[in-house]
C-alpha cells in the first residue's frame, strides 16, 4: 500500500495500540493532523492549550495506565515547549513517545524559519531520539521507538519528522503481514534495519542476574535481625505492588516509600511506615537509621532520600534491586544487587527466604509511628490535613489523585490515604510547577470512569490554568483544588527558617480571581476560609461532576502553615524539623 509518511505515522501509531494523542498544530505537522483529521474515528487527538502540557498530560495517560503516552508538537517553538514535560518524564522513568514535524530534509541546518535541532536538544533527557529523514525509515522508527520507551527501565523517546517526510510516498506493510525480521533474508535487509534488529534482539534476550544472585541476597535477608523494605516508583512500573506486599508481609519488616512509591503499599497497612524523604514521616527516617539491613526496591538513593550520604543508614547493610544497573552504587554503595525487572525479582525471593515472626525491632518502629508534628494538628480555620482528609471521603478509593509542585504536593503524599498504585500522579525528579493540570488530564482522558482529583497551589495553578479550556472542551469532571496560601509556599517555608524571613519575591497576593477565573472558562468555582465553608464547596463540586463538568475549589490557607517534618539540607535524614 502506498501511504504518504503522515499516513504511515497514524497507521503505525495505530498499530502500537495508541488510542489517544495530545497535541498542538503547526505548520510543519499539516500533514499529520491532516490524516489525523481523516482518522479521527480510529485515533483521538486532544487539543491542549500549550505544548508543554500536551506533554504532561500524555505523561498523566502513561502514568495511569503503564500504557506509552503520546504528544505531538510543530517544530521550533512548538517542539521546544516540549522540553519540560520530556524532562519530568524523563526523571521518573515515564514510557512517552514525543513526536515533533520539521523543516524540510533541504533546509535543515540553514536556520530556517522555525527551525530547531530538537533532537540535540532533548538528548539528555530521552532515552534515544531519531531524525527521520527517509519516509520508508518511519514505520520501523516508530516501531522501535515505543519498544525502547517501554522496555526496560521506561522513559520518554522523540521523532523528529521533516515535514517533506509527512508528504513523501512509500509502501507500508502492517506489522501483522511481515515476517520477523529474523525470518526475512539477510539480503533483503538495508544496514539501518538490520542494526535496529541487533540491537531490539539485544534488548528482548538481555539476561541480568543469576540464580546465585537470588540466594546471596535472600541469606543477606535471613541473617539480618532490623531489616528495612524502602520501596520507590520502579515497583508500580513493573506493576508489581501485590509482590511488593506478600515480601512485607513474609518479612514482617516496616517499609517505608519514596513519593515515587506512593500506592505501592496501602496507606493504612501496619508495616507502612509513610513516606520517607526529606518530608517524610519520623518512623520512616529514624527507623531507616537504625536498621541493619536497608532493602531498596525500585528506588534510587535520591538526594531528597538520602540527604547527608556519609551519615545515611551507616550501620545497615545495602541490598538494592533496580533495573537500571546505572543506579547501583551511584549514590550509596551496596552490599548486594540485582539488576532485573521488579516483579519477578521479588517473585523469585519469595521462594527463597523464610516467614520471619515479629519481635522488638517491630515493636521500636511502632513507637516511632506515633511520633508526630504538633503541626499536623494546629487549630487553624482550614488545614490542609482537613481539607485533604475530606476530599479523599469524598472521592472515594478508585480516584486518581495529581499534584502540582510545592507544599501542596507533599502535604498531599503525607495525608492522602492512597491504597493503590497509579493513583498518585507527581512530578518526583524534576519537581516541575504547572505539571498538575497536564497530568490530570491525561489521567482522566485515559480513565473516564474513574474520579480524577488535582491538589494544586496558587503559585503553580498560575503557570497552567488555562488548560480549563481543555477540561471544559472535552467535558472531564476533574476536581482542582487550590490550596492558596497568597505565597510561594515552599520556598517562603525555606526563606523562614534559613533566610532570616527574608521574602524575597515569594508573595503572591495579587490577581487572579481564581473563583472568577474559573467562571471565565465554563467551571463553577468557590471559595471557602473554613472547613464548614469547604465541606459546603465540595458538595457544589461533586454535583458539577456528576454532571460532567470539572469544578474549582479555592481554598484558603494560613501562609505561614509549614510541611513538616522536614530535613534541612545538608543534615542527616534523622536530623528532622518537627
Amino acid at each position: 500500500m502506498q501511504y504518504t509518511g503522515a499516513r504511515i505515522l497514524i497507521e503505525s501509531l495505530i498499530e502500537q495500540g495508541v488510542d489517544t494523542v495530545f497535541g498542538y498544530p503547526g505548520g510543519s505537522v499539516l500533514f499529520i493532523y491532516d490524516e489525523l483529521y481523516k482518522h479521527k474515528d480510529r485515533i483521538r487527538h486532544i487539543l491542549t492549550s500549550h505544548e508543554q502540557h500536551a506533554a504532561h498530560a500524555a505523561d498523566g495517560y502513561a502514568r495511569s495506565t503503564g500504557k506509552v503516552g503520546v504528544c505531538i508538537a510543530t517544530s521550533g517553538p512548538g517542539a521546544t515547549n516540549l522540553v519540560t514535560g520530556i524532562a519530568t518524564a524523563y526523571m521518573d522513568s515515564v514510557p512517552l513517545v514525543a513526536i515533533t514535524g520539521n523543516v524540510p530534509t533541504t533546509l535543515l541546518g540553514k536556520d530556517s524559519f522555525q527551525e530547531t535541532d530538537i533532537a540535540g536538544v532533548t538528548m539528555p533527557i530521552t532515552k534515544h531520539n531519531w531524525i527521520v529523514k527517509d519516509v520508508r525509515d518511519l514505520a520501523e522508527v516508530v516501531r522501535e521507538a515505543f519498544l525502547v520507551a517501554a522496555s526496560g527501565r521506561p522513559g520518554p523517546v522523540l521523532i523528529d519528522i521533516p515535514k517533506d517526510v509527512t508528504a513523501a510516498l512509500c509502501e507500508w506493510t502492517p506489522r501483522s503481514q511481515q515476517h520477523d525480521l529474523a525470518d526475512r533474508s539477510m539480503e533483503a535487509q538495508s544496514p539501518v534495519a538490520l542494526a535496529r534488529a541487533a540491537r531490539l534482539s539485544a534488548r528482548e534476550h538481555r539476561q541480568t542476574y543469576t540464580a546465585d544472585d537470588i540466594r546471596a541476597a535472600a541469606q543477606l535477608i535471613a541473617s539480618a535481625k532490623r531489616p528495612f523494605i524502602y520501596a520507590g516508583g520502579g515497583v508500580i512500573i513493573s506493576d508489581a505492588a501485590a509482590e511488593l506486599r506478600a515480601f512485607v508481609e513474609r518479612l514482617k519488616a516496616p517499609a517505608a516509600l519514596s513519593l515515587m512509591g506512593k500506592g505501592a503499599l496501602p496507606f493504612d497497612h501496619p508495616l507502612n511506615t509513610g513516606m520517607i524523604g526529606m518530608h517524610g514521616s519520623v518512623a520512616s527516617n529514624r527507623a531507616i537509621q537504625k536498621a541493619d539491613l536497608v532493602i531498596a526496591v525500585g528506588a534510587r538513593f535520591s538526594d531528597r532520600v538520602v540527604s547527608k550520604a556519609d551519615k545515611f543508614a551507616v550501620d545497615a547493610k545495602i541490598l538494592h534491586i533496580d533495573i537500571d544497573p546505572a543506579e547501583i552504587n551511584k549514590n550509596v554503595k551496596s552490599e548486594h544487587w540485582i539488576i532485573g525487572d521488579i516483579k519477578r525479582v521479588l517473585g523469585e525471593l519469595l521462594t527463597h527466604i523464610p516467614e520471619r515472626t515479629e519481635n522488638e525491632w517491630n515493636g521500636d518502629v511502632a513507637e516511632l509511628k506515633k511520633i508526630v508534628p504538633e503541626a499536623h494538628s494546629r487549630p487553624v480555620p482550614l488545614h490542609p490535613k482537613a481539607l485533604i482528609e475530606a476530599v479523599a471521603k469524598r472521592m472515594g478509593e478508585d480516584v486518581i489523585v495529581a499534584t502540582d509542585v510545592g507544599q501542596h504536593q507533599m502535604w498531599t503524599a503525607q495525608f492522602y490515604p492512597l491504597n493503590r498504585p497509579r493513583a498518585f500522579l507527581t512530578s518526583g525528579g524534576l519537581g516541575t510547577m504547572g505539571c498538575g493540570m497536564g497530568l490530570a488530564i491525561g489521567a482522566k482522558v485515559a480513565n473516564p470512569q474513574r474520579p480524577v482529583v488535582l491538589f494544586t497551589g496558587d503559585g503553580s495553578f498560575r503557570m497552567n490554568c488555562a488548560e480549563m479550556a481543555t477540561a471544559f472542551n472535552y467535558h472531564l469532571p476533574i476536581l482542582i483544588v487550590i490550596l492558596n496560601n497568597r505565597v510561594l509556599g515552599m520556598v517562603r517555608q525555606w526563606q523562614t527558617l534559613f533566610y532570616d524571613e527574608r521574602y524575597a519575591e515569594t508573595t503572591l497576593q495579587r490577581p487572579p480571581d481564581f473563583v472568577k477565573l474559573a467562571a471565565a472558562y465554563g467551571l463553577m468555582g468557590a471559595r471557602a476560609e473554613t472547613e464548614a465553608q469547604f465541606l459546603e464547596a465540595l458538595d457544589r463540586a461533586q454535583a458539577e461532576l456528576a454532571e460532567g463538568r470539572a469544578a474549582l475549589i479555592e481554598a484558603i490557607i494560613d501562609m505561614d502553615e509549614q510541611v513538616l517534618p522536614m530535613v534541612p539540607g545538608g543534615k542527616a535524614i534523622d536530623d528532622m524539623i518537627l
